[in-house]
């Protein structure tokens, strides 16, 4: 067991850890919206006005900040017009990116604004940029949010919105580099310009515009990108990165029948975002100095080939203890990043790649997944506490990896401190000077073997419990973290 020293800066550093850091993505793909959040108001399954009362509940626990929609890559095919009006009367389409199926419309504008109310989140609208035009986007902004006399108001009011909603974020374009439209990074940041200076600001709605930013490792688009737009015609810039654990994308490997050398590679594919985020912060504040925009990782989490049986254009796959490791590894990445990265996104909410939830008719299931954003929830709107973790790596299976993650924040006196340990074979020992007094602890924790899961026919095999597995002494805190293992503490200090 190694024994490892973690040091919390009494000093605040300044540096908010946004709650949209903790946010969710939502795209027509597979079950994600049909039969996953959305099962009409004439279903069985108890619902909401058509939304799954089980969903709703379960998103409102772990606090969802913010959930984004309608794509991915089905938004550069998306016609907002399309989907509002009477159900009845709306017009169909082919979903050609996501398994060919037909897709009705029937969840459209009002039935994503009423949802994001419903559940106290920010919207985050991804533009059609690949197929649309402006003025497409341009009227789709009017429709949302503009309160006066004008033809999209009005054609708002006339299908039973009579006020605007609020809309923050809007992404124009998604993927560009390839399913938004194939373009290079120069063609794209002149398009960028030229469709938002047509997304206008109505009623005192602030539009918070985000750029398509680089797949991955593209460090030129980052550099290119940055280099011709400024903050004023742009909040922020996306990133996309997921972890394929073979890193073969036609041969991802299983969700769950995985051997332990499988395990060390996903962990070690999961660490990559650490480079990534250094690296483009890096080209980002060379050329926005006073960090005037932010950096969105707006689609992360971890892919796999589909579960044996499903539709492969549905992407659903299962989400074990694997997954959890995943989860908490990048959101302390994000959290430790939070002077750039303003905002986060996994893929997906439901059903589909890393989702927190999975249905199936009426059953849910609350993923091991799901129980990390629980357990790290306080995190959101902390002030970020720098920390300094001292001597991480381990070697398994021939592949090298950090055995522990951390992050800290503060809010209202309270320390939140949430660690991972990747290791499936050896515990840690930690020694946390907090910097302050401590007067009381609480804690949570998840474990359990690298394969687990929770099913319909099982879905308790996996969640949060009470970890009491520490001692205090003054400003110092010890305690044990068992292998395979992720734990939240709140800390009161003085």
């Amino acid at each position: 067991m190694k024994n490892y020293f973690l040091k919390l800066s009494a000093e605040k550093s300044g540096q908010v850890i946004h709650k949209e850091i903790y946010g969710h993505f939502s795209e027509h793909l597979g079950r994600c919206i049909y039969g996953g959040i959305y099962v009409g108001e004439d279903s069985d399954i108890p619902n909401i006005n058509g939304y799954r009362k089980d969903i709703v509940d379960a998103l409102k626990e772990i606090n969802i900040p913010v959930l984004r929609w309608p794509g991915g890559c089905f938004a550069d095919e998306y016609h907002w017009k399309n989907g509002i009006g009477p159900k009845e009367s709306r017009v169909k389409m082919v979903n050609t990116n996501w398994g060919g199926v037909t897709e009705d419309n029937s969840f459209g504008t009002h039935e994503f604004m009423n949802l994001c109310e419903l559940l106290g989140c920010e919207p985050y609208i991804a533009g059609n940029l690949g197929s649309g035009t402006v003025r497409e986007l341009s009227e789709w902004i009017e429709y949302m949010t503009f309160s006066g006399i004008s033809p999209m108001a009005d054609l708002r009011r006339k299908n039973g919105r009579e006020n605007p909603w609020k809309l923050k974020y809007l992404g124009i374009g998604n993927e560009s580099w390839g399913c938004g439209g194939s373009m290079s990074p120069e063609y794209y940041s002149d398009l960028y310009k030229h469709y938002q200076t047509f997304c206008k600001n109505f009623d005192g709605n602030s539009l918070y515009k985000v750029a398509c930013g680089p797949n991955a490792d593209d460090f030129n688009w980052t550099r290119v990108l940055m280099s011709r737009i400024n903050r004023y015609n742009a909040n922020a810039i996306s990133l996309h990165y997921y972890t394929v654990p073979t890193g073969d994308w036609n041969r991802k490997g299983s969700a769950t029948e995985f051997d332990e050398a499988e395990y060390y590679s996903t962990i070690q594919k999961t660490m990559y975002m650490k480079e990534l985020l250094e690296k483009h912060t890096e080209i980002m504040d060379s050329l926005d100095p006073d960090n005037n925009i932010g950096l969105i990782v707006d689609e992360w989490g971890t892919w796999y080939d589909v579960e044996p049986g499903t539709n492969p254009g549905f992407l659903y796959q299962q989400n074990t203890m694997r997954d959890a490791v995943v989860a908490a590894v990048n959101l302390n990445l994000f959290n430790n990043n939070c002077r750039r990265v303003v905002m986060a996104n996994i893929a997906q909410t439901v059903n589909v790649l890393q989702s927190v939830l999975l249905t199936e008719g009426n059953k849910t299931v609350k993923t091991p997944t799901f129980y990390v954003f629980k357990m790290f929830k306080n995190h959101q709107e902390g002030m970020l506490l720098e920390s300094e973790l001292e001597n991480t790596d381990i070697t398994e299976e021939n592949i090298t990896i950090p055995q522990v993650s951390a992050s800290a924040s503060e809010k209202d006196g309270i320390i939140t401190l949430t660690l991972s340990n990747a290791s499936l074979s050896d515990g840690a020992t930690l020694t946390v000077d907090a910097g302050r007094c401590v007067e009381a602890i609480s804690g949570r924790i998840l474990s359990g073997s690298m394969n687990t899961f929770n099913s319909f026919d099982e879905p308790d095999n996996i969640f949060d419990t009470e970890f009491n597995d520490f001692k205090k002494m003054s400003n110092v805190i010890n305690l044990t973290l068992p292998a395979l293992s992720i734990v939240s503490l709140e800390i009161k200090v003085k």
